[in-house]
This record gives C-alpha cells, structure tokens and sequence, in this order.
C-alpha cells in the first residue's frame, strides 16, 4: 500500500513508519522543509500546500502532526499551539483528500481526552464527550476538521490515542526516572481510571486499520483493562522494584498543572470496543502487560 504520513519524524510516526516499511508497505513522509530523499515530499499547512497528485496516489494518509502537549499549561502560547497544530494539519490533509478523484483512507489522530471526565463508567466509542477541559476542547475541534474528507466519501478512522508507554518516551521516560529516584506518588485521589496503551499495540492496532479497508469511525488506541492511577502507580513500582507511598494531592495539582490538570484527575475508563468489533487482537491486555512491554 502507498501510505503519507504527516508527523513521521515523532516519536510514534517513527515507529510507525519503519514498521510500515518493514511490512512492505511504501510510506512517504511530509514535512516541512527541503526533501532529501524520494520518500519525503514537501508541505506546508499554514498555507494549506500539499501535493495534491501525492495524496490523490496515496491508499491511506495518516496525521499524526501537531505540537507536544509538554510545555508550560499556563502559556496561551502554548495551548495555542497545541490547538492549532492539530486543526491546521488535519483540516489541510482532509481538503487534500476530499479534492482527490479517488479519496484515500484518512487516519487521522485524536485524543483519549475527547470523553472528557466520564467517573467510573465504561467509556467506548459510543460514549459522549463531556466538559470543557483543555484536551477536551482540543480533540473536539481536531476531529471535526477531518469532516471535508469524511463527506467526501472518504473512509475516515479517528485515532483516539491514550499515552504510548515505552521507556524512550513521555510519559514513562520522566515517570520511570522519577519512580526509579524514590519519589513515585498516586496523583489525588488514586482512583481516577488512566487509559493507557503498549507501543507495540498503538502501532499494531494502527496498521491493521490501514490494511483493514472496510472499517471506520472513532476508535479507542487504550488496552483494555484500563487501571485506575493507584493500580499504575502499585505496578510501576513493583515493576522497578521500588516503593510508592506518596500522593499529591489534588488542590496542588490542580495550581501546578493549570489546563492540564483535568487528564491527571479527570477518570476515563475507556475501552477499544471498536478495535475488538474490528477483530484486532492486543498483546498487552493490562497495566501489567502494558508496563511489561514498555520497560523491556
């Protein structure tokens, strides 16, 4: 398959990318700066350019560009950014799609934090979106701009990712030092539910809806046992062979972090119904197995 891919040079297009290629699958990655090689094409979604005769050749275009959510919540330069990075990308790429005579599948990225706090409810892909936190507001705004491809017949898979744990990368490369120094703590509480996802399913689940032609519509990129934070809090320690009796609590938490308070308090005990329906197959079903694979 010809696969593009917006956000190739993150840690999770990286990934992707080489799996894709080692599949033998040709991936041709956007950026935003001179091609060095054939496999790289030119882009710019401030301005809206993209090679439309690129996308209107592609099987499937996958976003997965925008700022990093790291960086100082009380900074309106920073959720700026954070916002329009996500909408730019995906409104450029999904016109790009629509404009082409034969539209290729958009796998467009979003967040675990469109549900907003839904407490100890079982939250799947039918669920609503709830309140008006930051990343709430934010994966609103990132799904509705993939709406050109969506009516122009395009088959559209929202990828409603929860955090990508592996040691080389946020959340769990600050985590493991910081658990690993003594200083791991539950956030609050403890019993807000925290949807979570191995590296190796995040990049499974999303090259089996690549290859999967007749599946659509919102999907849940989290295992499916989601832990509540004391039970990651417990297994992470017990994993690095430490201890964790600390909490913050949330007052403190909720001055520190300002926007992004609400996705370290908030509870979203989600599952991949949609995935599972879909006949896709996890290898890390649990905080367990989650935390196994990610700290090998």
């Amino acid at each position: 398959m010809r696969v593009v891919i917006a956000g190739a040079s993150g840690f999770l297009g990286t990934h992707l990318s080489d799996h894709l290629r080692v599949h033998g699958h040709e991936v041709t990655a956007l950026v935003r700066r001179e091609p060095t090689s054939s496999r790289e094409s030119r882009w710019d979604p401030s301005t809206g350019a993209v090679d439309a005769a690129l996308v209107g050749r592609a099987d499937a275009v996958v976003n997965l560009a925008g700022a990093s959510i790291a960086g100082n919540p009380h900074s309106k330069k920073w959720s700026t950014e954070v916002l329009e990075s996500r909408v730019s990308t995906t409104r450029v790429l999904a016109e790009a799609i629509a404009a082409s005579e034969r539209p290729p599948a958009f796998l467009a990225g979003n967040g675990i934090a469109w549900y907003g706090d839904h407490g100890e409810a079982p939250v799947t892909e039918e669920s609503d979106s709830r309140g008006s936190a930051f990343l709430t507001r934010v994966s609103r705004e990132w799904e509705a701009a993939a709406a050109a491809a969506h009516d122009a017949g395009a088959r559209v898979c929202v990828l409603r990712t929860s955090p990508v744990m592996d040691r080389t990368s946020p959340p769990l490369k600050q985590l493991r030092l910081l658990f690993q120094a003594g200083g791991g703590a539950k956030l609050g509480s403890g019993e807000q539910r925290m949807p979570m996802i191995s590296l190796r399913d995040w990049i499974g689940a999303v090259s089996y809806l690549i290859e999967s032609r007749d599946v659509s519509g919102a999907f849940n990129l989290c295992c499916p046992r989601t832990p509540t934070n004391a039970e990651f809090t417990h297994a992470l320690a017990k994993a690095l062979h430490r201890k964790a009796f600390f909490a913050v609590p949330a007052p403190i938490l909720k001055h520190a972090a300002g926007d992004l308070a609400p996705e370290l308090l908030g509870s979203v005990n989600a599952r991949p119904a949609a995935l599972e329906r879909a006949g896709y197959d996890f290898e890390d079903e649990d905080v367990r197995t989650v935390l196994a694979a990610a700290l090998a």
